[in-house]
Parts: structure tokens; sequence; C-alpha cells
């Protein structure tokens, strides 16, 4: 599990847009990786509407928000379309990039274990470190809280 202070796992990832997203890409940029369970369920969306209605604001401070769940490419477009969303999505399908964060964890619901995406954030700062996380996230006003954070950087 990645802590604050550590050196960001880095990653290749297909995106929304088909093309492929490489962390260490984006050195020299502040990085938002937020991490959710599944593309349109209820928190998921409202998590994602969040960013996208902060993207502007995002952008004025030079911080790049990429969003990543197991979904495919396609399902991440459909949900892209679907919502507006401005924020990019990428395609974790093997699972190996929220295991190298530390967020594909054994859940319980209603008594049954599985495994699944602990709704995490990240933000990496220009030299590719985790400046800062926030795990188990409550949706409501987490974006604001992010952005706060990427702007004291």
């Amino acid at each position: 599990m990645v802590q604050d202070g550590d050196k960001a796992p880095d990653f290749e990832l297909p995106t929304d847009s088909a093309e492929k997203l490489k962390l260490s890409g984006l050195k020299g940029k502040h990085v938002v990786l937020y991490f959710y369970p599944k593309d349109d369920t209820s928190g998921c969306t409202l998590q994602a509407r969040d960013f996208s209605r902060l993207a502007g604001e995002f952008r004025k401070a030079g911080v790049e928000v990429i969003g990543i769940s197991p979904d495919s490419v396609e399902s991440h477009q459909k949900f892209r379309r679907k919502h507006d969303l401005e924020v990019q999505l990428a395609a974790d399908a093997d699972k190996a990039v929220a295991t190298a964060y530390g967020v594909w964890v054994e859940k319980s619901m209603y008594g049954r274990k599985y495994m699944g995406v602990e709704r995490s954030t990240f933000l990496v700062d220009k030299q590719g470190c985790i400046a800062r996380s926030w795990r188990k996230v409550k949706v409501q006003g987490h974006a604001a809280e992010v952005l706060a954070a990427a702007q004291d950087l």
C-alpha cells in the first residue's frame, strides 16, 4: 500500500479516448488519480460529475484529473458520453494499478465477502510522489477538498 511521500507507482493504461496514458509521461504536472468501483453507479456517477464540475478549476491550477476503475474502455466511453464528463477515465481491467496502489481490497456487503475497489484518491506532485492520499472516500464534498489540496501544492 502506497503512503504519502512514496513514489507513485507508474502505469500505462488505455483511456476512454482510446489513447494510452502513462503516469510518468505526466511528470512535471500535478495529477489527481481517483479510483472508483464501477461506471454508471450512483456514488461513482456523483463523484465523476463533481470532478467534472470542477475540471476548469483543476486545469487552472495545472492539475490533470484521471478516474480509474476496472471497467472497459467501451464502458468508460459510454459513461463519459451519458454524463458529459470532463475528466479522463482509464481502464484498469486486470486491476494491476489498483493493486499497486493498495485499493483492490476485500470488501463485505450483506455478509458476503468479495474483492473490489476501495474508493480512494491520490494527489501526485510534479516529481511523481504521492503528496496526499484519501482512502475510503465519502463522495460528498470530496472533489472540492482535493482541489483545495492541489491548489496548496
